[in-house]
């Protein structure tokens, strides 16, 4: 075996964080001093080796000096940590009004991930697989996410299965505060085609007619004005997978993509100075 020295890149003061949030869990577990296999510091940037790098869990726990049991056991409880501390729906809406942010992006994503033998009962009665994709054409997670005007993420829903239509999520999940917004706070929302319907105060472009007439002029420049607007939302999620390799593709259980987003947007945010 060959032995050498590496770097990670990410700031100390994102390990010192975790590291802080660890030690208060320890203290809530009544964990007594020295009996964990790593120090708060240790198990922050374990964690933090595995988001970014997305290292095999087995040769990251024997680098560190522990069991691959143990290994996948720390992992849980930084992500359990760290989602914890992610941001509410209501109060990223709030939080973007004091802002002054003019509007707010809606947009979803697939989440690649290994395929779930889960079946489920579509629309038309017959039994497809629930995880998987047919927009993306592979099986993963559907999350939603707010997006700032300039693409940053504010927040990120829980998970749908990858069968589950993006307006369908948005239902479940952000909808219902977006009206919310948008009726008290008089904060709008953008969106693209896939939730045209999706009621008051979320626009979406105007879809080109069916009998093959053609949009007048108005309409097409408001479609272009909107598209140009939103398209900045498309920044969100490159943001997060691009740094955090470890949400490129999940080989863990499907259901806890929801989770582990959460945590890497926790990450993001600490990094671009929305945490202390």
């Amino acid at each position: 075996m060959i032995t050498y020295r590496a770097t990670l890149d990410v700031p100390r003061e994102l390990a010192q964080y975790l590291g802080r949030l660890l030690r208060a869990e320890r203290r809530d577990r009544g964990t007594r001093t020295g009996t964990r296999a790593l120090t708060c510091f240790r198990h922050a940037v374990f964690a933090l080796c595995w988001f970014r790098e997305n290292r095999d869990i087995t040769a990251l726990a024997r680098d560190h000096g522990i069991s691959r049991a143990t290994g996948y056991r720390y992992l849980d409880e930084v992500i359990t940590v760290l989602a914890d501390q992610a941001p509410d729906l209501h109060e990223a809406l709030r939080q973007a009004h004091r802002e002054g942010l003019a509007h707010v992006i809606l947009d979803g994503k697939i989440f690649s991930a290994d395929r779930l033998a889960e079946k489920t009962t579509s629309a038309k009665g017959e039994q497809i697989n629930l995880w998987y994709s047919g927009k993306v054409h592979e099986p993963g997670g559907n999350i939603q996410a707010l997006l700032s005007p300039d693409g940053f993420p504010l927040q990120v829903s829980d998970v749908e299965p990858g069968s589950v239509h993006d307006l369908t999520a948005a239902r479940e999940h952000v909808l219902g505060a977006l009206y919310w917004a948008y009726s008290q706070l008089d904060l709008s929302t953008l969106a693209d085609n896939g939730y045209d319907g999706a009621g008051i105060g979320v626009f979406t472009p105007v879809k080109q007619p069916t009998n093959g007439q053609t949009l007048d002029p108005d309409t097409r420049t408001y479609n272009a004005l909107l598209r140009g607007l939103r398209c900045l939302g498309e920044r969100g999620f490159a943001l997060l997978t691009g740094r955090w390799r470890a949400l490129q593709h999940f080989t863990a259980s499907p259901r806890k993509i929801g989770h582990i987003v959460k945590a890497a947007l926790v990450l993001t945010h600490f990094e671009h100075g929305r945490l202390t």
